[in-house]
């Protein structure tokens, strides 16, 4: 009996706490600002701006071209290596990518190092995505190889001491580019705030620029829900030109 007394005591005692402390998270917004996004003109001159910064500087503007022209994760653009590429003499080339590194600690490794090498994001562990790439990333690609060769596995990117290349070394300098390129009030705000930025950047250009959702969800790496929740904004834009255009189809015809 005082067992049970106990525990009814505890049951009372935990539902009073559990009232007094009842809470509904707040509702979060996935949805990009787009406000913050940077445009074409914009990631081009943030990308110039990062080659501008010494010869460490011109390493990693094929880094961030990945990044916008690509759309490719930072810890998938780690990773990539010159086989990685098709890079014919005209047209357009392809990057296929395989693997993901980023830096999670040593302790939660395999290896003890401080990357790891894992999957694509949300996809079978030997899944590949081939993305194709425009011209100028494909010159950025080349310049970068000519001038810089790669690591001995082939890696294209490489800390400046040697080894992986570290989201501190190439955060550092994307906040130079920003400080180079935007005015002060635009470098106080959330404008192009991050790397991961020029990846939002590039997704938000093949929308615009009219490509399916199912085939930007593919070249992301998104499924076509994730897209529409964070790139809403975009979608609807592209849609609303869609509908012209077939707006004007269906007049021209009632005219003949």
């Amino acid at each position: 009996m005082v067992r049970a007394s106990r525990r009814n005591a505890s049951a009372i005692k935990g539902s009073a706490v559990a009232a007094s402390v009842d809470w509904t998270p707040p509702e979060t917004d996935d949805e990009i600002d787009f406000r913050f996004v940077p445009g074409p003109k914009l990631a081009k001159a943030l990308i110039n701006a990062v080659g501008e910064q010494s010869e460490r500087g011109r390493h990693l503007m094929a880094f961030f071209g990945c990044l916008y022209y690509a759309a490719n994760r930072p810890g998938e653009a780690v990773s990539l290596r010159e086989d990685d590429f098709t890079l014919p003499e005209e047209g357009w080339g392809e990057v296929l990518l395989s693997v993901s590194m980023p830096r999670v600690g040593s302790r939660w490794t395999d290896t003890g190092e401080s990357f790891d090498t894992r999957g694509l994001k949300k996809r079978a562990r030997k899944a590949t995505r081939p993305v194709p790439i425009p011209p100028v990333l494909m010159r950025l690609i080349r310049e970068h190889i000519n001038k810089f060769s790669t690591a001995e596995n082939g890696r294209l990117f490489r800390a400046a001491q040697g080894g992986h290349l570290l989201s501190k070394e190439y955060g550092e300098a994307w906040k130079a580019a920003r400080l180079a390129v935007l005015t002060p009030s635009e470098a106080a705000s959330s404008l192009a705030d991050v790397p991961y930025s020029m990846r939002h950047a590039g997704v938000s250009l093949w929308l615009e620029s009219g490509v399916s959702p199912a085939e930007v969800a593919r070249r992301a790496g998104h499924s076509i829900a994730v897209l529409f929740r964070f790139y809403a904004k975009a979608i609807h834009r592209n849609q609303q030109r869609s509908n012209d255009q077939i707006e004007r189809a269906l007049k021209a015809a009632e005219q003949e």
